[in-house]
C-alpha cells in the first residue's frame, strides 16, 4: 500500500486539504481523485483521516505541506519580486503539474518550451526573483512565461474545486 500525504491549499475563501501520493519507481506524483476523476478535497484533517481509514489508504502525517495560492495569485497579478519567495512559486508550479496529471479530464496546462525550462532551472536555483542575481534572475520573457503558466494553473485549480462540495 502506497503512502498518502495531506496537502493543504490556502486560498482567499477557505483552506482545503488534498491527498497527495508520491510516484513510486517511474510513476509520477499525483493527487487522489474519486471514481469519476474529480479531485477529493477535505475541509478538515479529521474528515480526511476518516476517508483514508474507510478506503484503506495509509495517511502519513509528518509536516503537513501547505501551498498559499492566494499569495501566488497576487504575484501573478502583480509580479513584485519581494512579494513571494522563489520556493513558493516552485511549489505552485509543481503542484499545478501534479494537479493537471491527476485530473485527466481537465484542460491541460500550456505547453512548455525552452523558456519554461530555463525559468524552471532558475527558480529551482532559488535566485529567479533576485534582480541582483545576474544571469540567475528571470528575464522579462521568462517572467511572462511563468505568469502565464501559473495563471493557467490557477484556472485549473478553480475548475477542479468549483461546484464540488469537499468530501
Amino acid at each position: 500500500m502506497a503512502d498518502h500525504y495531506p496537502y493543504r491549499i490556502v486560498t482567499r475563501r477557505e483552506d482545503l486539504t488534498l491527498i497527495w501520493r508520491p510516484g513510486e519507481d517511474d510513476a509520477l506524483d499525483e493527487f487522489v481523485v474519486d471514481g469519476l476523476g474529480r479531485l477529493l478535497a477535505f475541509r478538515d484533517l479529521e474528515t480526511l483521516r476518516e476517508y483514508c481509514d474507510r478506503n484503506d489508504r495509509e495517511l502519513v502525517q509528518e509536516d503537513e505541506a501547505a501551498l498559499d495560492l492566494a499569495a501566488v495569485r497576487r504575484w501573478v497579478e502583480r509580479p513584485d519580486p519581494g512579494a513571494v519567495s522563489a520556493g513558493l512559486l516552485l511549489d505552485a508550479w509543481n503542484f499545478f503539474e501534479d494537479l493537471s496529471r491527476s485530473l485527466q479530464a481537465a484542460p491541460s496546462l500550456p505547453s512548455q518550451g525552452p523558456i519554461h525550462d530555463s525559468a524552471y532551472e532558475k527558480i529551482f536555483g532559488g535566485e529567479a526573483l533576485e534582480p541582483a542575481a545576474g544571469e540567475g534572475a528571470w528575464t522579462g520573457e521568462e517572467t511572462a512565461a511563468v505568469r502565464e503558466f501559473l495563471r493557467a494553473g490557477l484556472v485549473l485549480w478553480g475548475r477542479a474545486v468549483r461546484g464540488v462540495a469537499p468530501a
